[in-house]
């Protein structure tokens, strides 16, 4: 099957030829036809199968035909975080650059009076995170009762933000008589009951079973130890077939420090992470996509979503504490036919992760055999796991105090002996610790509890949304001649 059979224009195809591609992915040859019959859809895949083009070609063709009034959006596209608001954008100037349609991009980071300007000239199409969206309706600078086509991206994201809520509230404030498009990973029963409500006898289109890993990636674990992580990182990094590489952790000091120590040894690495600002996010994306790095040091903000060709291999420097993260995570390589690596280097206290990992995939990830358990340089900053807490004054972890609990009478005979009188800093020590615990060689032993909160909360992420007022700094690129018009 090739792109002419699915009912496509000859302008478009053009543009779909020259982008270099010439087969419809699974969900392009399942989507494109029924959304060009102006039927409601539910698209189910996972990322890396083509999904944005599924929806951005054939939205081209059906607004081919009309015209865009002042703050009334013709279409509006639904995206959870700003990255892949971009990334629908790029995608509509590269397939519509021979057709006449105008573009708005409403994300946060971004200057409002810049977006409201674009509004008032009229949008043939609208890519808008929630948060910007409600922001600037309830403003009253945009109106939606001329939108006839929308679409839901990444929708198990939106539930995962909390976006779903506000998405409910838009849906009201849009037309009945619309056409409808729902795109989601996995579907979890709000995003059905969501689907059920708004879409009207949706064709559902799925290309795999959700929560499941793309085959196309070759997926391995590489056992090491806490202290060996960076020189196994750097070992693998080293091998030949290694071209272009994003790099995880979960913590986004670890990101800032492993970039650094790639840097030091040679590597052209770069980072990304949710402290960065958006403009200096979206130059190191630039910077990797346009070769000038090929390596990229990310936190899970990068995690979902983005679509950079031909990324050779993922290692996951950290096993991830959330088991979808993996999916996303590996989802970076192997995308639109092509295949890939996933790496992930793992050490004994990451066997609770990795079984978790393996009952979400359904599939038994190898392993490539035991790496060399190297020593971190004295140059380098201990960012790995967790090590034993040190000197006085450290709460030890809830489960080495579980454990001297049940030693209650033990503990009562050494309560009953005579203290010796201590130094004031070691009495407010001694106070921090619960009177029960274990003696300091066997707490030395136990390394702490990982950490449970995630670098980006779903409701930090949101309320980052909702309260960003704005960047000032240079446009994108692609966004820097007449902010997003699409034209020949």
């Amino acid at each position: 099957m090739t792109f002419a059979d699915l009912g496509l224009s000859d302008e478009l195809l053009r543009a779909i030829t020259e982008a270099g591609y010439t087969e419809p992915t699974p969900i392009q040859a399942g989507a494109i036809p029924p959304v060009l019959m102006n039927r409601d859809l539910i698209g189910i895949a996972q990322t890396g199968t083509g999904k944005t083009a599924s929806f951005v070609l054939p939205m081209i063709d059906i607004l081919a035909h009309g015209r865009s009034r002042a703050r009334m959006p013709r279409s509006l596209i639904l995206e959870p975080t700003r990255e892949l608001a971009a990334q629908v954008a790029e995608n509509f100037e590269k397939y519509g650059k021979y057709h006449k349609l105008s573009m708005a991009l409403l994300i946060g980071g971004v200057n409002m009076g810049e977006q409201v300007a674009a509004l008032e000239k009229g949008v043939d199409v609208l890519i808008a995170t929630p948060g910007r969206l409600m922001d600037l309706f309830g403003r009253g600078k945009i109106l939606l009762t001329g939108c006839s086509l929308l679409v839901i991206d990444e929708a198990d994201r939106m539930l995962d933000m909390g976006f779903i809520p506000d998405i409910e509230e838009i849906c009201t404030k849009l037309p009945a008589t619309r056409q409808t498009l729902l795109f989601s990973a996995t579907m979890p029963a709000p995003i059905k009951k969501l689907a059920d409500r708004f879409l009207s006898n949706p064709k559902q289109v799925e290309v795999s079973r959700p929560a499941t890993a793309n085959l196309s990636i070759e997926q391995s674990l590489v056992e090491t130890s806490s202290r060996g992580k960076r020189d196994t990182l750097r070992r693998l990094l080293k091998a030949d077939d290694v071209k272009t590489a994003i790099i995880f952790s979960n913590r986004k000091t670890t990101v800032r420090d492993l970039a650094e120590s790639l840097q030091r040894n040679g590597f052209k690495a770069s980072q990304i992470h949710g402290d960065m600002e958006q403009a200096e996010r979206i130059r190191e994306l630039d910077r990797f996509k346009n070769g000038e790095i090929n390596i990229l040091v990310a936190s899970d903000v990068a995690a979902r979503g983005l679509d950079i060709k031909g990324v050779s291999h993922v290692f996951n420097f950290d096993v991830p504490w959330h088991p979808d993260d993996y999916i996303h995570r590996i989802g970076r390589t192997g995308r639109a036919g092509a295949t890939g690596k996933a790496i992930t280097l793992v050490t004994p206290e990451d066997a609770e992760a990795i079984d978790n990992i393996e009952k979400l995939t359904g599939l038994k990830i190898p392993r490539v055999g035991q790496a060399e358990h190297g020593e971190s340089t004295t140059t380098e900053t201990a960012d790995t796991a967790p090590s034993a807490p040190r000197g006085r004054g450290r709460r030890a972890p809830r489960a080495s105090e579980e454990s001297a609990i049940t030693k209650a009478p033990a503990a009562r005979e050494e309560r009953a002996k005579p203290v010796e009188r201590a130094a004031p800093a070691e009495r407010e020590a001694r106070a921090e610790k619960p009177r029960v615990e274990p003696k300091r060689a066997e707490r030395a032993e136990r390394a702490p509890r990982p950490p449970v909160e995630r670098e980006s909360a779903p409701q930090a992420q949101r309320e980052a949304e909702l309260t960003d007022d704005g960047w000032n700094g240079p446009v994108p690129g692609f966004l820097a001649h007449g902010f997003g018009t699409i034209s020949k």
